[in-house]
């Protein structure tokens, strides 16, 4: 019985299939397929700074002089203690919260 029944089902959706032309129709012949995209390098950047369109030497030259630039952002060395204070005291308050109100 249960072999019966899943012949049938499986015979109902192969019917199914053949009957709806979507199921079985292919893509436009004007289609590039997708395995052959994917082995194409893209050349489109886009500068990290403006988002504006670049072309490859022009995107090597910004990562270029992005590199070069020192570091800025740079904070006091107080400020670095009360950030490390800061989460030393929530470490503390994580493991012992009933001393942290």
């Amino acid at each position: 019985m249960g072999q019966r029944l899943w012949s049938a089902g499986l015979g109902c959706c192969a019917g199914l299939l053949l009957l709806w032309p979507e199921a079985w129709a292919l893509p436009p012949a004007d289609e590039i397929p997708e395995e052959v995209l994917r082995a194409q390098p893209d050349l489109r950047a886009r500068s990290p700074v403006d988002n504006q369109p670049l072309t490859a030497a022009e995107a090597l030259e910004l990562q270029e002089a992005l590199a070069a630039r020192p570091e800025t952002g740079s904070v006091s060395p107080e400020v670095e203690r009360l950030i490390f204070l800061l989460r030393l005291r929530k470490g503390f308050r994580d493991l012992l919260p009933f001393l942290f109100p």
